[in-house]
């Protein structure tokens, strides 16, 4: 039940970047059950290919805390993680990470499925029909 009401605001995050013309990507990051950072794709505002949900949703939550380790920390994301982010997450040494939709393209799964530390926790489908669907609009009004 927590899982889905914090992928709400991570879905809240994707319609945000929906909005502003940026692949609907949401992310946040909770700390002892607190949101502590909220962030969507800005690769398009920011000219900047590593502007991911997830780096910036890192970026802040590090911010919040006043270090670069995210020990105790869980991402929801929308969508999986891509290698990059997931490089960044395992050295983030975040606990767990709950995404939305699986990334059959882009995901680490596919790429580097060894490239988080095992004692990281992965969940998967968490509202998952409701990512797919922010995405699928998207790219299909882009066609």
């Amino acid at each position: 039940m927590e899982d889905e009401k914090f992928m709400q605001l991570a879905l809240s995050e994707a319609k945000n970047a929906f909005e502003q013309g940026e692949i609907p990507v949401g992310a946040v990051v909770v700390c002892q059950n607190k949101v502590i950072a909220r962030a969507h794709n800005l690769t398009e505002l920011l000219t900047d290919v590593t502007a991911h949900a997830e780096m910036q949703a890192i970026t802040s939550a590090a911010n919040y805390l006043g270090g670069k380790y995210l020990i105790d920390c869980t991402l929801y994301v929308t969508v999986e993680p891509c290698t990059m982010c997931a490089g960044a997450l395992n050295w983030a040494q975040i606990s767990r990470i709950v995404f939305g939709v699986k990334d059959e393209k882009c995901g680490f799964s596919k790429f580097a499925p060894n490239v988080l530390h095992k004692k990281i926790l992965i969940t998967g489908g968490i509202l998952e029909q409701e990512c797919k669907e922010i995405l699928q609009e998207f790219f299909r009004n882009k066609r």
